[in-house]
């Protein structure tokens, strides 16, 4: 029996059940829903370990539920879309999305694309969880940070944008990429926001610790080294 929890976010009954059937069928549990508002609920909150997502969806698109979820996870994403339209797979995969299919589709295709998905999903795990720069080290999938094994605490954000910085390591990130990769596109608070949280990072590791990680680049941004 497999253990796969799948949420499919459709708005027509037919193809949401008979996509649930077969998937049921190749033992995944699954669970479904039409709206989009209460879809994004679901997919922040219901411990999945893959989507299934309809870009036409009643009170909040496919696109935008999207763009919400990869702020917050990188759960698999496979959408469904009835237009064959090029722009809308290239705004979907530029978006997050890890596979796209146009309707009308064949069943198989799509497990073969859920198989691969967490296959991905699997040999990154294993490759990538935990980022180590010097003494810093960030567990991606544990959630967790420390400095010579001691726990760093950090916020939310505090954890996206280290994550952020260690990830690109020596290269050096302007204020809007880190704006638009840790608050959102659609962010429209104080855009000092960035200079902040740098601060607040440096007091929690840099002057905690007596070693320079974050780097201020005049002019552009911020870089994170060792040394």
């Amino acid at each position: 029996m497999c253990d796969k929890k799948i949420l499919i976010i459709e708005d027509e009954v037919k193809i949401s059940r008979f996509i649930q059937l077969e998937l049921e069928h190749e033992g995944y549990i699954v669970e479904k829903e039409k709206d989009g508002r209460a879809g994004l609920e679901k997919a922040l909150h219901g411990n999945h370990d893959l989507i299934i997502l309809d870009v036409m969806l009643p009170s909040l698109n496919g696109m935008e539920i999207l763009r919400r979820l990869r702020q917050v996870s990188e759960i698999p994403v496979i959408m469904l879309t009835a237009k064959d339209d090029v722009m809308d797979k290239v705004m979907g995969l530029d978006f997050g999305a890890d596979d796209y299919l146009t309707k009308p589709f064949a069943i198989e295709e799509l497990l073969a694309r859920i198989r691969v998905a967490f296959k991905h999903k699997r040999v990154q795990h294993e490759k990538s969880d935990v980022i180590q720069i010097g003494n810093l080290k960030l567990d991606l999938y544990k959630y967790t940070v420390s400095f010579n094994n001691e726990p760093i605490d950090l916020t939310k954000k505090e954890f996206d944008l280290l994550k952020l910085l260690m990830v690109n390591n020596e290269i050096v990130l302007t204020r809007d990429t880190i704006l638009e990769k840790v608050w959102g596109y659609n962010y429209a608070g104080d855009t000092n926001i960035v200079d902040v949280y740098v601060r607040y990072l440096r007091i929690k590791i840099d002057d905690r610790y007596h070693q320079k990680f974050i780097h201020t680049v005049r002019g552009v941004g911020y870089q994170l080294k060792n040394g």
